[in-house]
């Protein structure tokens, strides 16, 4: 998902017990106005299965081997052990910008007890009024959205069970705030089921729900006839089982929608039929089954998509034509690429299909085949921004240009938005880790993935506006110079492995994206980038299909590269906890090692050596030297040079190289590798040293400043043209408004 800026939030407390405040059991009527909703009553029931703790963030205990199931096979007869079937009507009023839908939703109880009550999500109501834990950490803690686009009066939007049955016996629905947030938030409800489901069986849940689309001010909406219909369905929670993500005992994993988390589910099939007045297109996830069908001025679609947990679509009436395209790669079914996109951003068409080409095979290729037969791409209208950079199994939104110049800013920003949501269907979608509790293994890992396809392509982008290229002015970005001007190098506030919801600020939550990518190239340049990338194929292969933890990300490394020592290291200090890494060259010197002035022992007697004297010896000893040697460099000459170099540490203790080059065009490396504030290295030989530099071949992406890593005794413009390149990073940057996508 795309971001712009984050704000402050503190943990919230302790849950998961035996008893969870709830609110009154009903159903409310459909209200669109904030004022026209009151806080409901509250009671205290007992929860048969406790909720996922409410401050949960990163796992530290690997899962079980057969955690999900086990690792998916290459012959077992569906991608993914399916838990859950949606087969669901909408009707969608495009003026109301309201959904009627009746659906189906068949779970199985995958745990060895009986299960009484279920979870079910009700996103929509994050929109319903500003009682909601969305709007709640907003106003309280400072938070805020990406563009805090303004809601009005008429523009809330919210979902209505306004029929839940069990075969045929009515089922009782109670909201429930599993995170100890207000109890005026609606996005989570407990049905209470007549009939337990005994462990390995299913229930089938017949439901009716009217939904109400809001303004698109995050991640779903509509402006104008444009609607993103996402998170627009009663979704059932994620039962997790002993040995899964840390649980030691069956839990339900069904969070509030935070300002700042977004989605985990179980994997299953979806069956999706949408009516729409005839003059709209729509798009989708999954294939669309048979022909549209049309009649009395609207229009049927039916898309259907197995081994995915998620569902999203849109319609608007001023589609143009889709742009399609093809895509075939090893181990892949034939893949069918559409891009929606409103006349007004044709331009952005053509690169956005190349870029989901690219992505395709880049994928693939490093992580593993791509396993659907679709994507679909939408380019969001005008005023529609926040519908931009969302993604969904299949399906997502990239970013919106009227005019897409070669190798310019437009360019690379279409090219990242779309790499990166596309990036996501692995990350997010066929991973399928816990985006609430570990948005590190989504956001973090995909940002760092798609670096590493843009280092790949290199397709020279220039980051300046068209005046600054006139003036000859083209500056360009050094790998991942981006994600390190993002990831809170100097003042780091949660650890990369932290839950969505309960960072420090905004820019903390958005520090995700780029803290993580500089994280994971940082352990890349010390593990290797081939047993980096054989590591990350295994994690994948391992995987997919079964929602990994952190702790399962780590001992895949681990195992892997074989260098648990680095990866432990790198995870304790950023993943668990956050360590500011600050490394730096304090002084340099180099100085010749002249003879002494004084009282010494010559021929067994003692002598008094003048300094008059010796200056005179000195200045002897240096003329026959250089009518001996007249083509030598300076820097050396008759007598030995010590050289100092003193550095210093603050903040985590990782292993450094310091290289010391002198001006006969030699060098020493010394290792420092202990927890020590500081060290000094003596270096004595017949050369003057010239320059001195930690970490020389870049392995410390996480270093909060590289022009100190270095000090050199002659002029040398390096630290400027290194200036130059920060600064050139940071340029682009506010330009593009990009902190992390």
């Amino acid at each position: 998902m795309r971001a712009v800026s984050w704000a402050k939030h503190s943990a919230l407390a302790l849950c998961g017990l035996a008893t969870v405040t709830v609110a009154a059991a009903l159903v409310p009527t459909p209200s669109p106005s904030a004022a026209a909703v009151t806080a409901p009553a509250t009671t205290t029931a007992v929860a048969d299965i406790p909720f996922a703790a409410a401050d949960a963030a990163a796992v530290s205990v690997p899962s079980a081997a057969d955690a999900w199931g086990g690792p998916r096979s290459d012959d077992a007869p569906t991608l993914s052990d399916r838990v859950v079937s949606y087969t669901i009507k909408a009707s969608l009023d495009p003026d109301k910008h309201r959904l009627k839908g009746q659906q189906q939703l068949t779970w199985r109880n995958r745990s060895a007890q009986p299960v009484r009550s279920v979870y079910l999500h009700l996103y929509l109501n994050a929109f319903r009024n500003e009682g909601s834990t969305f709007f709640s950490e907003q106003r309280n803690l400072g938070f805020d959205f990406r563009s805090d686009v303004q809601m009005k009066d008429d523009e809330w939007g919210w979902i209505d069970m306004t029929r839940v049955e069990q075969a045929g016996a009515k089922v009782a629905q109670t909201f429930v705030q599993p995170d100890n947030g207000p109890s005026t938030d609606m996005t989570v409800v407990r049905l209470d089921l007549p009939q337990a489901v005994e462990p390995g069986a299913s229930t089938t849940l017949d439901i009716d729900f009217d939904a109400q689309l809001p303004r698109v001010i995050a991640r779903t909406g509509y402006y104008g006839s444009f609607h993103l219909v996402g998170q627009w369905f009663p979704k059932i929670g994620v039962l997790e089982l002993p040995g899964e993500r840390g649980a030691t005992a069956p839990r339900w994993n069904v969070h509030e929608f935070h300002l700042h988390s977004e989605f985990y589910a179980d994997f299953g099939s979806y069956d999706v039929s949408m009516d729409v007045p005839s003059d709209y297109r729509v798009g989708a996830t999954g294939e669309q089954q048979g022909q549209t069908v049309t009649a009395n001025g609207r229009s049927q679609y039916r898309f259907v998509q197995h081994d995915v947990h998620d569902f999203a679509w849109t319609a608007d009436k001023r589609f143009a034509e889709p742009l399609v395209g093809d895509w075939t790669g090893p181990g892949s079914p034939p893949v069918k690429i559409r891009v929606l996109y409103p006349p007004e951003y044709q331009a952005s068409a053509a690169p956005a299909l190349k870029a989901t080409q690219d992505s395709l095979t880049y994928f693939s290729n490093t992580l593993g085949p791509y396993p659907y037969r679709t994507v679909t791409v939408v380019i969001p209208p005008y005023n529609a921004t926040e519908a931009g950079g969302m993604e969904y199994p299949t399906f997502f939104t990239a970013d919106s240009f009227a005019k897409v110049p070669a190798r310019g800013m437009n360019e690379f920003l279409l090219d990242f938005v779309t790499i990166h949501e596309f990036g996501h269907g692995y990350f997010y979608g066929i991973l399928a880790s816990n985006e609430f509790e570990e948005p590190m293994l989504d956001e973090g890992l995909n940002e760092y993935w798609d670096q590493r396809m843009l280092r790949e392509l290199d397709r020279g982008y220039v980051f300046a506006p068209e005046w600054m290229r006139k003036l000859g002015i083209a500056p360009k970005l050094g790998d991942f110079g981006l994600e390190r001007i993002g990831a809170q190098l100097n003042e780091p506030t949660d650890g990369t492995g932290a839950n969505s919801w309960g960072r420090y600020s905004s820019s903390a939550y958005g520090a995700v994206y780029s803290r993580t990518a500089t994280v994971m190239r940082d352990l890349e340049a010390q593990l290797g980038k081939a047993a980096t990338e054989k590591a990350f194929k295994e994690y994948y292969a391992t995987w997919k299909f079964r929602h990994p933890s952190i702790a399962d990300l780590r001992e895949s490394l681990a195992v892997s590269t074989g260098r648990r020592d680095l990866v432990e290291r790198a995870f304790a200090e950023q993943v668990y906890a956050t360590r500011k890494l600050a490394d730096r060259i304090d002084d340099l010197s180099s100085n010749e090692v002249l003879p002494l002035a004084g009282v010494r022992m010559q021929n067994g007697k003692q002598v008094t050596v003048g300094q008059e004297a010796l200056d005179k010896t000195i200045s002897a000893r240096r003329e026959a030297w250089e009518k001996a040697n007249p083509k030598a460099k300076p820097g050396s000459g008759p007598f030995p040079w010590r050289t100092t170099v003193t550095v210093r540490r603050e903040g985590a203790a990782v292993p450094q190289t310091l290289r010391v080059t002198f001006a006969d065009g030699s060098h020493q490396t010394v290792k420092w590798d202990d927890t020590a504030a500081w060290k000094r290295f003596v270096f004595e030989g017949n050369s003057r040293a010239v320059s001195a530099q930690l970490d020389p071949d870049k392995l410390h992406y996480l270093d909060a400043s590289k022009l100190d890593d270095s000090r050199t005794l002659e002029g040398d413009g390096s630290a400027a043209r290194r200036w130059s390149a920060d600064f050139a990073a940071l340029f682009q940057a506010v330009q593009a408004f990009v902190v992390s996508l």
